[in-house]
C-alpha cells in the first residue's frame, strides 16, 4: 500500500512591499531612526552624532536638526514607560505647557511692570495685566500641535529654556547704586548657558540671546531710540553724554551676549558638518523662485498668514507644504492686501513704540514686538532656506509677543471706555473660544483620520494631505479609496514620488502591473536614489518574468540603500524562482544578517534547504531563526517539518503543538502535525488532527488524500484484527 505523501511546503511568496510613508509634515511619526535612539541598546554618545529624526549628521540626507536635549528626554520617557507608550510621552508634554505657562507670569510681570526689586526680591507691578496674558497664552489654539503632538517636545523644552535664560539675564541685576546699574556675570554667563541648552532642544532657542541684548538696552539701560536717531541726525554733541557710552557696563554685556552667541552658532556648525540641510521645492516653493521679487512677496505673505494664525487660530493644518499656499507671482493677486495689512500695523505700532512720549507704553511695545519678531528670525527665510512654508509650531514663542500686545490693547481700550462690563466680556468670550477650539483641536490630535480630514477641509490643494488619507484608507484595506487619494495627490504634485510608489504597490497587488510598473519607472526617472522604488519596480518586473530587469532594480536598490534587507529578500525570491538555490539562500542570508526578526527570510532559507535535501543544514538554520525569534510559530513549523523528516518524532510534535496553540487556525500545522502522527504509526491522533485540518480548510492540498490512504490503512488492520 502506498504511504502517507507529507505535504510538500512551499516557499513563501510574501513579498517585502517596501513602501515609504511620509511623515505629516515631520510632525506624526518620529522616524525609524529617532525610534532607535530611544532604545537602551543605543549608546548615549550617539545622540551627540545624530540629527532629531535619528540619521548621522555627517550624512547627506540629514535634515541637519540638532535637538540632542529633546531626544534624550524621549529617552528618559521610553526607559520609564517601559516602552513606546504615547500616553506618558503627552503627559509630559503637557506638563511642560503647563510649567512654561506658569512660568509667563513672571515674564510678563517684568514685561508690563518693568524690572524692579526689593531687598533682591522681583516686584510684580502689574499683576492683572501679567495674569491675563499668561491666560491668553495657555489657551492659545495654535499651540496644540506643540502639545499634542509628541515631536513638539523640541519647541516646548526650546521655549522653557529660552524663558529660563531671560529670567536669569534678568536676575543679574537685583542690585544697583547711583554711579550705574550693578550686574553680576554670573548670572549673565548662567543666561548664556542656558540658552545654548534652548538651542539644544531647538534652534531657535538662540534668539534669546538677541531678546536678552533688547531687554538690556530698552529696560536696564533705558535707551530711547528716538532721541538717539534724532541727535544723531543733528550732529548733537550731547550724543557723548549718554550714560551707556560713558560707563560702558552695556557695551560689555552685549560683547558677552555677542561672543557667548557666537561661540554657540560656531560649534554647532562644526558639529553639523558645515553643510546647511538640503530641502526641495514642494518644501518651501518661494525660495525656489528664479525672482527676488516674487521671493520677497511670498515671504511677506507667509508672515502675514503667521500673524492671521495667533489672531483667529481656526484655519489650523499640520502641514502648510505640497501646493497648499499657491505662489503670489503678480501684484494683480488679490492676497497682496494681507501684506498691506499686515505692514501697516506693524509700521504703526513700531512708530508708537518709537515715538511715544510715554516711556512705559514705549517699552511694552518695544518688547511685546521684540518678542513676537526676534524669536521668529529662523523661520524667516531671512538668512537661510528653511523646509516648510507655514508652521504653527514656530509660532508657540512669538505667540508670547502676541499676548503682550493683545492685553496692552485691552488695556488701553479698559482706560479709555466707560464700558469696562463690554471689554471684560470680550476677554472672557475670547479665552472661552480658545479653549473650545483647544478642545476641538486636541481631539482631532488623537485620531490620524480627523486630524487628515481637518487639514483636507484648509488645504484642500496640498498633495501630502490627499497622501496621507490615502495612506491611511490602504492601511485599513480599502484600496479603492486610497488609490483615488493617491492619484489626486499626484496630480496635485507630478513630481510626488512616495505617492507613485504607493500607488504602483497598490496597483501590484490588483494585478493591474502595467500602470504599476509605469508609476515605478516615472517615480526613479524623477529620484534616482529612490531605494523601495527601484525595489517595487523590481517585483513588478519579477511578476511580469522580466527577470532580468528585475535583477537591476534590485541591485539598483542595493547601490542606493545598502542595509535593505527586504530587498535582499526579494531578490533571493527571485533567484530561487530561476532555479538558483546557492543564490537565493545567499541573499536570504543577507537579509537575516541586516535584519534578524526578518522571518520571511529565515523560512524560505529552511524551506529551501529541505526541498533541496539539505535537512542537517536546514535543521541548524531553523535553530539559528528560532532563538532569535522564539515565539515565531512559523519557524516553529518549518523546523518541525525538517525534525519530522530527520525521524525526530518527539522533538517535532513539541514544535508543531507550540505552533498550533500560538496559532490554532492554520489548517496546515494541524495537516502536517497528521502527517506526522500516521509515520510515527500514532493512527488515532493522525485521524484527529486530519479531520481537524479539514475543517479549517476542506480544500487543503494533500490533507483529503493523505485522510483517504489513513483510512484505508484503519480499514486493513480492522480486517487483519478480526
Amino acid at each position: 500500500m502506498a504511504s502517507e505523501r507529507p505535504l510538500p511546503p512551499a516557499l513563501l511568496r510574501g513579498a517585502e512591499s517596501g513602501r515609504e510613508f511620509s511623515h505629516p509634515g515631520g510632525r506624526c511619526r518620529p522616524g525609524s531612526g529617532l525610534l532607535q535612539d530611544l532604545r537602551a541598546e543605543t549608546p548615549l554618545g550617539d545622540l551627540w552624532q545624530h540629527d532629531f529624526w535619528g540619521s548621522k549628521l555627517s550624512s547627506n540626507n540629514s535634515h541637519k536638526s540638532y535637538r540632542p536635549l529633546t531626544v534624550l528626554t524621549f529617552r528618559i520617557n521610553y526607559y520609564l514607560s517601559g516602552g513606546f507608550y504615547p500616553v506618558s510621552f503627552h503627559i509630559v508634554n503637557i506638563l511642560l505647557h503647563c510649567s512654561i505657562s506658569v512660568l509667563m507670569i513672571d515674564v510678563f510681570s517684568i514685561l508690563f511692570g518693568g524690572l524692579q526689586y526689593n531687598k533682591g526680591r522681583r516686584l510684580n507691578l502689574a499683576p492683572k495685566s501679567s495674569l491675563l496674558a499668561a491666560l491668553f497664552f495657555a489657551v492659545h489654539p495654535v499651540h496644540t500641535e506643540c502639545v499634542a503632538g509628541i515631536v513638539g517636545r523640541a519647541d516646548l523644552l526650546g521655549a522653557l529654556f529660552f524663558l529660563l535664560s531671560f529670567l536669569g539675564y534678568c536676575q543679574a541685576f537685583r542690585e544697583s547704586n547711583k554711579e550705574g546699574t550693578q550686574f553680576s556675570i554670573f548670572w549673565v554667563l548662567l543666561s548664556i548657558l542656558l540658552s545654548a541648552m534652548a538651542m539644544l532642544c531647538k534652534e531657535q532657542g538662540i534668539t534669546v540671546l538677541g531678546f536678552n541684548a533688547v531687554f538690556d538696552a530698552l529696560v536696564i539701560s533705558k535707551l530711547n531710540i528716538l532721541e538717539i536717531v534724532q541727535k544723531v541726525r543733528h550732529k548733537e554733541k550731547s550724543l557723548e553724554n549718554i550714560g551707556w557710552l560713558k560707563n560702558g557696563s552695556l557695551l560689555f554685556r552685549l560683547t558677552l551676549l555677542f561672543s557667548g552667541g557666537a561661540t554657540i552658532l560656531y560649534m554647532r556648525w562644526r558639529i553639523m558638518g558645515t553643510g546647511p540641510p538640503v530641502f526641495t521645492e514642494v518644501d518651501n516653493p518661494a525660495s525656489f523662485a528664479d525672482s527676488i521679487f516674487i521671493r520677497a512677496i511670498n515671504y511677506n505673505y507667509y508672515y502675514s498668514l503667521n500673524a492671521w494664525l495667533l489672531l483667529c487660530p481656526w484655519w489650523l493644518c499640520f502641514d502648510w507644504s505640497m501646493g497648499c499656499i499657491p505662489l503670489i507671482k503678480s501684484v494683480s493677486d488679490w492676497r497682496i492686501i494681507a501684506l498691506a495689512a499686515l505692514w501697516f500695523c506693524l509700521i504703526g505700532l513700531i512708530c508708537q513704540a518709537l515715538c511715544s512720549e510715554d516711556s512705559h507704553k514705549r517699552r511694552i511695545l518695544t518688547l511685546g514686538l521684540g518678542f513676537l519678531i526676534i524669536p521668529f528670525l529662523p523661520a524667516s527665510n531671512l538668512f537661510f532656506r528653511v523646509g516648510f512654508v507655514v508652521a504653527e509650531r514656530v509660532i508657540y514663542l512669538p505667540s508670547i509677543g502676541y499676548c503682550v500686545l493683545l492685553t496692552y490693547g485691552f488695556g488701553i481700550l479698559s482706560k479709555h471706555t466707560k464700558k469696562k462690563k463690554l471689554i471684560a466680556a470680550t476677554v472672557l468670550g475670547i479665552l472661552l473660544i480658545n479653549m473650545v477650539r483647544c478642545i476641538t483641536r486636541c481631539s482631532q490630535w488623537r485620531n490620524e483620520d480627523l486630524l487628515f480630514k481637518s487639514a483636507l477641509s484648509v488645504c484642500p490643494l496640498n498633495a501630502k494631505v490627499h497622501y496621507n488619507i490615502g495612506k491611511n484608507l490602504a492601511d485599513k484595506g480599502d484600496q479603492i479609496a486610497a488609490i483615488r487619494y493617491y492619484r489626486e495627490a499626484v496630480r496635485l504634485n507630478p513630481k510626488y514620488v512616495h505617492a507613485m510608489n504607493n500607488l504602483g504597490n497598490i496597483l501590484k497587488e490588483r494585478n493591474e502591473l502595467q500602470e504599476a510598473e509605469e508609476l515605478l519607472s516615472l517615480a526613479v526617472r524623477i529620484q534616482p536614489d529612490f531605494a523601495a522604488a527601484w525595489m517595487n519596480l523590481g517585483i513588478v518586473q519579477n511578476s511580469l518574468r522580466r527577470f532580468g530587469e528585475a535583477e537591476r532594480s534590485y541591485w539598483t536598490a542595493i547601490k542606493y540603500r545598502r542595509k535593505y534587507p527586504d530587498c535582499y529578500y526579494n531578490l533571493g525570491r527571485l533567484y530561487a524562482d530561476l532555479n538558483r538555490p546557492l543564490e537565493a539562500l545567499n541573499a536570504w542570508r543577507n537579509a537575516t544578517f541586516l535584519k534578524p526578526e526578518h522571518t520571511l527570510a529565515w523560512n524560505n532559507m529552511i524551506i529551501l534547504l529541505d526541498n533541496t535535501g539539505n535537512l542537517a543544514q536546514a535543521e541548524a538554520v531553523g535553530r539559528e531563526a528560532l532563538e532569535l525569534i522564539p515565539s515565531d510559530h512559523s519557524i516553529m513549523f518549518s523546523l518541525a517539518n525538517v525534525l519530522g523528516k530527520s525521524q525526530k518524532y518527539k522533538e517535532s510534535e513539541a514544535l508543531f503543538l507550540k505552533a498550533i496553540k500560538a496559532n490554532p487556525n492554520a489548517a496546515n500545522y494541524h495537516g502536517n502535525l497528521a502527517v506526522l502522527y500516521h509515520r510515527w504509526g500514532n493512527f488515532d491522533l493522525a485521524k484527529k488532527y486530519y479531520e481537524v485540518s479539514l475543517k479549517l480548510d476542506p480544500l487543503a492540498p494533500g490533507t483529503k488524500e493523505n485522510y483517504n490512504l489513513l483510512k484505508r490503512k484503519l480499514e486493513q488492520l480492522q480486517t487483519n484484527s478480526v
